[in-house]
């Protein structure tokens, strides 16, 4: 008993790690976002220099291109996690790496998406930034995805529902 409660402790705190961490990293792109987006909603334009035309879809390309390669990634690193022989903790732990480096990819999504918007105003760059909220969305991690994502047995999901269970 005392193990269950010290690996649940440690799942706790580093799922609140790990929860902390995603949502800073969603937070960062969305007001350049919304300023590009709003300002040109509202016909404001930037003086900036010149950009060739063609940047604007190798740019898209490179978006989409991002948005595929991140899902394709971390759902190989979920299946190799879930085939793995190891503890709950360490796979707890190496989804949250596979996690983090899915929304750092995500980050950079939403910082090229509004770049992309900015210099071409391409409606398809608000549509890459919709499509990166819906992955940032279906992606934040939660106890139930968690539980889903690594297909857990009765045991281990118990220790995992508790992750948002408060301390008396």
């Amino acid at each position: 008993m005392e193990e269950n409660s010290e690996d649940i402790k440690t799942l706790k705190k580093e799922f609140r790690i790990l929860e902390m961490k995603v949502l800073v990293l969603i937070a960062i792109p969305l007001p350049f976002f919304s300023f590009v987006y709003l300002s040109i909603s509202q016909g404001s334009t930037f003086d900036l220099p010149a950009v060739p035309v063609f940047l604007n879809l190798v740019l898209l390309l490179l978006v989409i291109t991002l948005l595929v390669g991140q899902l394709l990634r971390f759902n190989g690193k979920v299946q190799g996690i879930r085939n793995s022989n190891l503890d709950l903790i360490h796979r707890v732990r190496l989804l949250g790496k596979a996690t983090m480096e899915r929304f750092w990819v995500l980050l950079l999504v939403g910082f090229l998406a509004s770049l992309g918007l900015l210099l071409y105003e391409n409606p398809g760059f608000t549509i890459a930034y919709a499509i990166t909220l819906v992955f940032v969305s279906l992606g934040k991690p939660t106890p139930d995805r968690i539980i889903q994502q690594l297909k857990l047995n009765s045991g281990d999901r118990e220790k995992v529902q508790q992750i948002n269970r408060r301390d008396p």
